[in-house]
């Protein structure tokens, strides 16, 4: 096999107005082009079409001033495609350089493909001893200097493009030919899987998802870094049996990106139920769902009543204590409970009191109940017992009037989304206020399912990535 290092290069960085390949946009291209001899260095500026987030500003210095003039992707597309090409594409943290300009000439209608060399993973082969790797790191150790400023993209590239240089004049041929071959290798893939795949998988939140031959669902799993995730999976040096069994099988990759990690997780819990993957065992749909409806009385006499979420909307009542797949488990939980804290199995109705009037229940003979079923213990005081044991296992009241709208940023794009939810019910999910306003006025019949109402009793608080808007009714949605 030739030596990468006889082929032609192409030093690339990019800036952008985020870090999600789908949702962000270019800002400005550097490349600097190689051919063992000679360089040639190009760039420009980029109208990325949507506003660039301050924050980006500060970083890069590059404004929406500075972009307003300059020339939209698709029209630099077809110049910067003929200097990519055919050249080995070396970036630092090239994953993401390269999922950008593959994703910008996608939306321009055309196909980019190249060998792809990381100066990150370069860096970390040829100085394991070293902690830090990220470009000033690599520049102060050694000794790369550009006039430019950093974090502009000519600059950056400036600096990659030194940097191999330097190691092809001070490590042996052998050495560095080994460590390009090693990092540009492409993972072990399934067979019925095209590589090229892997490209295009942003290194965002999301939901991804395996399907195997007759696009039946086998897998889907949801990550902070779908790239990395699903790679994962292929890692033959530590694949387990399950991931085996998958990967023999997979023949196509589907992924969804998200803003963050509530919505991935919502869309998991959808998808999964939707779909029913034969490799997903949890977040399986829970037709049975029931819970315990205890509504004491002034004599004491109350016993608690199993409900179904088919019979009742689980979100909207107050007086519901623990969720349960079956019957079967809620009444295993509520006898153990009663067990440790010594209720009366009769007074709760999971026994049939003796047909002899003043037979105490099995419980109390064997020292597990104080007396309830012959009166030792007063009927209102083992009431009140049982209530503050099903206390800790009473459903979260909805903290709200109505439907509330989560909007979910993140900071590291300019994307977001909007999550419509009412009750503990997640009623879907959109990107704009106008998507938004249509779900409101046409929204789905709220489904209480029990994975949605625990990762929002988990998750669903205000923070810096969650804005919550209480819409206060049907047409009450207020302006985002």
């Amino acid at each position: 096999m030739p030596s990468l290092l006889d082929q032609p290069f192409v030093f690339v960085d990019l800036e952008t107005t985020g870090a999600n390949a789908q949702r962000d946009r270019i800002t400005e291209v550097g490349i600097v082009e190689w051919d063992g001899n000679t360089a040639t260095e190009w760039s420009s500026l980029v109208n990325p079409e949507t506003t660039i987030p301050p924050f980006i500003t500060r970083l890069t210095g590059i404004s929406d001033a500075m972009v307003a003039d300059a020339p939209v992707f698709a029209t630099l597309a077809p110049d910067l495609l003929a200097r990519l090409q055919g050249r080995v594409f070396v970036a630092h943290n090239a994953r993401f350089d390269y999922g950008f300009l593959r994703n910008e000439f996608k939306r321009a209608g055309l196909d980019f493909k190249s060998r792809v060399v990381c100066t990150v993973k370069l860096s970390k082969k040829l100085f394991p001893g070293e902690y830090k790797h990220n470009l000033d790191a690599v520049s102060e150790r050694n000794g790369l200097v550009v006039s430019g400023e950093r974090h502009r993209a000519l600059t950056d590239a400036q600096l990659i493009y030194q940097f191999l240089v330097k190691m092809k004049a001070e490590r042996p041929r052998d050495e560095l030919d080994a460590a390009l071959e090693g990092i540009s290798r492409q993972p072990s893939l399934p067979p019925g899987l095209d590589p090229d795949v892997l490209d295009d998988i942003p290194d965002s939140h999301g939901v991804y998802l395996f399907y195997g031959e007759n696009d039946l669902p086998l897998y889907i799993g949801k990550s902070n870094n779908l790239k990395k995730r699903v790679l994962s999976h292929f890692a033959a040096d530590t694949r387990a049996h399950k991931e085996m069994r998958i990967s023999q099988q997979i023949t196509r990759i589907d992924w969804i990106d998200t803003a963050g990690e509530l919505g991935a997780l919502l869309l998991e819990a959808r998808l999964i139920k939707e779909q029913q993957p034969t490799h997903n065992q949890r977040l399986r749909r829970n037709t049975d769902l029931c819970a315990w409806r205890y509504q004491p009385n002034a004599d004491g006499s109350a016993q608690p009543e199993l409900v179904y979420g088919r019979d009742l909307d689980f979100g909207r009542q107050n007086d519901l204590f623990g969720l349960y797949t079956s019957q079967r488990e809620a009444t295993n939980t509520l006898r153990k409970l009663a067990e440790v804290n010594k209720l009366c199995m009769v007074a709760l109705g999971l026994e049939r009191a003796s047909r002899r009037a003043g037979t105490p229940c099995f419980g109390m003979q064997i020292g597990k109940c104080r007396g309830a079923c012959v009166g030792k213990e007063p009927l209102l005081t083992h009431q009140a017992r049982a209530c503050a044991v099903l206390a800790r296992l009473k459903l979260a009241s909805w903290p709200y009037r109505g439907m509330i709208a989560v909007k979910e940023v993140n900071a590291a794009s300019t994307g977001a989304d909007i999550h419509l939810i009412d009750h503990w019910c997640h009623l879907g999910t959109v990107r704009s206020e106008a998507e938004l306003a249509e779900l409101i006025e046409h929204p789905p019949k709220p489904v209480f399912d029990l994975d949605t109402y625990k990762l929002l009793t988990k998750h669903l608080k205000p923070g810096p990535e969650l804005e919550i808007i209480a819409l206060g009714g049907p047409d009450g949605a207020q302006g985002l």
